[in-house]
């Protein structure tokens, strides 16, 4: 394996990709009691259509399904994966988000054994006509719950009325009726086609011999090489957002509000730039230290409860920003306002300097993770870059970039406001 040393960080990251085109991503870290694994697929609530291996034709596919999966794949024809690994001291989970479905475990014993474990249960699935079912009523009561949280159901709002196209929409949950018609086969065959080596990355972290985990990858995971699976995300988005204003009726006993910015996707290898240009800019105009931020809490437009931030998925970016408020429209209103400011007279030398050196500070502290310095590690290689050269890229950041962001993004035409209400009395 070669290795990448990031001297600014003191760290150094062991790099490999397997003849089957897994990619292999070793932190080590000889002061580290513990171990860390994260085997991940770039598979998620968003890909809903793609295109079969042998380049025939289209496959269409229920919202909810790379979900599902996740849940069913710790389900082995001897039993379960989740004993397995709690008997030998390790603790483990998963998650699929819109973009990736992510399998991980840590502990301080037996890591070899419980590497080995993650990626035969991630690589061989087993499904049965009753498992499913069984598991069809679990996801339909944990999506009953999602549809009753007003905020997601304002965040899921927001989402529709800024995308015309882009499956971000769809929730990674799925719905009741989405899910009723999996069977084994469906997700035999998404299975195949997702969790290819060529589709997946894997990331340890902490005291391990980078070789070994290589080789331990090369036993046990399918030879012959793969490539990533083609998805279809729709027709390009236009630059408009869809709906400005949406409304609806929850129990709650303030309203709530989601409030988004529709951004441009970044170009092939400058997402993370973009992510820390974006996520500046977002705290310039609306985070706990701006002028804004302030005027709107002390008129009591906005209370704690608020907070922004970027987030992007394939083919989409955004800024968002929520919380509980009385005039969530004047929110809005008073967000354009300062962002036209901004962009006209420039941001503020002093409290640029601040924040970039808070968020700075932030990313660093957040290494002392080995879960979150891996998961980041695999999703920036997914996008094809590298998440350990944050520190040259906050050097490259000017505020004229953020202020060139604010003044292209926060524009009333791609704004779109989500509210929810108590019921009318």
């Amino acid at each position: 394996m070669e290795f990448v040393d990031y001297p600014a960080l003191r760290e150094r990251v062991f790099r490999s990709t397997l003849p089957n085109g897994l990619r292999v991503m070793v932190l080590r870290r000889p002061e580290y009691s513990r171990q860390f694994a994260f085997f991940a697929t770039q598979y998620g609530g968003m890909d809903l259509r793609f295109r079969e291996e042998d380049g025939a034709g289209w496959v269409d596919t229920p919202a909810g399904i790379a979900h599902f999966l996740e849940h069913k794949m710790f389900d082995t024809e001897d039993g379960s994966a989740l004993r397995v690994l709690a008997a030998n001291g390790a603790v483990d989970n998963a998650f699929t988000a819109s973009h990736i479905t992510g399998y991980y475990f840590e502990g301080t014993r037996g890591f070899e054994e419980n590497l080995r474990t993650l990626l035969s249960f991630v690589s061989v699935p087993y499904f049965t006509r009753e498992s499913v079912a069984k598991e069809q009523g679990i996801i339909a009561q944990e999506i009953r719950m999602c549809e009753d949280d007003p905020e997601d159901a304002a965040y899921h709002q927001l989402l529709d009325g800024m995308y015309a196209h882009n499956p971000i929409r769809s929730r990674v949950v799925g719905t009741v009726e989405s899910i009723a018609g999996l069977t084994p086969e469906i997700l035999y065959q998404c299975h195949r086609a997702f969790y290819r080596p060529g589709n997946m990355a894997l990331c340890v972290g902490g005291n391990v011999d980078p070789e070994r985990v290589r080789a331990l990858a090369e036993e046990i995971l399918p030879a012959g090489h793969t490539a990533p699976v083609a998805v279809d995300l729709g027709l390009p988005e236009p630059r408009e957002t869809v709906r400005a204003y949406a409304q609806r009726e929850m129990p709650v006993s303030a309203p709530m509000f989601e409030l988004g910015f529709k951004g441009t996707p970044a170009r092939p290898g400058e997402q993370l730039r973009q992510e820390l240009t974006a996520q500046l800019a977002c705290d310039m105009l609306l985070g706990s230290s701006a002028p804004l931020y302030n005027r709107l809490y002390q008129q009591g437009l906005i209370n704690g409860s608020f907070d922004c931030y970027y987030d992007a998925a394939p083919g989409c970016a955004h800024l968002m920003a929520g919380g509980e408020s009385r005039e969530p429209r004047r929110v809005l209103e008073e967000t354009l306002k300062e962002a036209a400011r901004l962009a006209r007279e420039g941001l503020d030398p002093e409290l640029w300097e601040r924040q970039k050196r808070a968020a700075y500070g932030g990313m660093v502290r957040r290494l002392n993770s080995l879960e979150s310095t891996c998961i980041d590690l695999v999703q920036s290689c997914f996008e094809g870059d590298d998440y350990l050269r944050f520190p040259e890229l906050f050097q490259s950041i000017e505020a004229e970039d953020a202020q060139a962001l604010l003044a292209g993004w926060c524009v009333e035409e791609r704004a779109s406001l989500s509210v929810v209400t108590p019921p009318a009395t």
